[in-house]
């Protein structure tokens, strides 16, 4: 079977491994063009790209697939290389380009999509984050056969995975990585015999990850402490939960909400430092305690707590800005 892979992050990379080592047919990668990236901001090849060329695969980096667009020749040499390699289907994940109908009707089999959640919950571009975030018990992986709508198409294969109480989005996003490269690989097994049964999308149950801005990030200290907590575990390592403390904006990196151990503070306000310990930073919210356990200053690296007051003063009664 002959498959053109469509995708960028490290995400498709680990999907992209795992086809190449189950010996399918690749004469094409997609992906997005090399960014700036790093302190010195010099071009930088997607993991994908890196990964293809390694194996001596073709690339090609569109910066646009619509025909009609400002793109419109950049489109047309990336159609011609899609038509010339005679692809079965197309795969894709975490691509970050929208396939118009051309792409999707150019293999034999279409496109399938390897999505990071249980559709149709979490249909959209940040699937991982907005399960940690809500507190799901579990997520998953849909490989889905791909139309023009937003992650509407009929289900092929879905397995489900546990997400961890202390998982956070780089955690959870290995573990998934993995899965959906083992279950792609097999898909287009069952593929290449007829095997694959299209499930319609349920009606019910729908919801979407919006894309994270960095304005999410901010820490709003009047919510409660679990809801911080997995937002803080959500926005790690992107775009990482902020907040100021007089002039500094640290980051937080790793926290939880803790038990409770006798009656609020009520004379504390959220976002006041309650206690400081080798343990963690116990942080008063609008319900509960948060104990921050890794930070991160300006200009300096994630650090333990128990590292991190060597060289920042912490004491109880400072208060984070809201």
């Amino acid at each position: 079977m002959r498959i053109i892979f469509a995708g960028t992050p490290e995400f498709a990379r680990v999907a992209l491994a795992h086809l190449h080592a189950a010996g399918f047919d690749i004469p094409l990668v997609l992906t997005q063009p090399d960014r700036p990236a790093g302190r010195g901001m010099k071009l930088q090849a997607s993991p994908v790209k890196q990964f293809a060329l390694e194996k001596n695969i073709a690339v090609a980096q569109p910066q646009g697939l619509r025909l009609d667009g400002k793109f419109a020749p950049d489109a047309a040499a990336a159609r011609d290389a899609i038509a010339a390699a005679r692809a079965d289907v197309m795969v894709v994940a975490a691509y970050g380009l929208i396939l118009p109908q051309w792409v999707l009707d150019s293999a034999r089999l279409g496109c399938l999509n390897i999505h990071a959640s249980l559709l149709p919950r979490w249909r959209g571009a940040a699937p991982i984050h907005r399960a940690i975030e809500a507190g799901d018990a579990e997520t998953g992986i849909t490989v889905m056969q791909m139309d023009a709508g937003l992650d509407t198409g009929d289900m092929l294969l879905t397995e489900k995975l546990a997400i961890a109480p202390l998982d956070t989005t780089a955690s959870l996003h290995d573990r998934l990585a993995v899965l959906g490269g083992r279950l792609v690989v097999e898909a287009l097994e069952l593929a290449a015999c007829g095997g694959l049964k299209p499930v319609r999308q349920p009606d019910s149950g729908i919801t979407y990850a919006h894309k994270i801005e960095k304005h999410e990030a901010v820490i709003n200290w009047s919510q409660g402490a679990e809801a911080i907590a997995r937002r803080i575990r959500a926005f790690n390592p992107f775009p990482v939960a902020v907040s100021a403390l007089g002039e500094s904006t640290l980051k937080f990196w790793t926290a939880s909400a803790l038990a409770s151990s006798g009656p609020p503070d009520d004379a504390a306000v959220p976002g006041q430092i309650l206690a400081v310990s080798d343990q963690g930073v116990d942080i008063a919210t609008g319900e509960g305690i948060l104990r921050a356990t890794r930070l991160q200053k300006p200009g300096g690296k994630p650090l333990a707590v128990a590292d991190f007051v060597r060289g920042f003063t912490l004491k109880p009664g400072m208060i984070f800005s809201k």
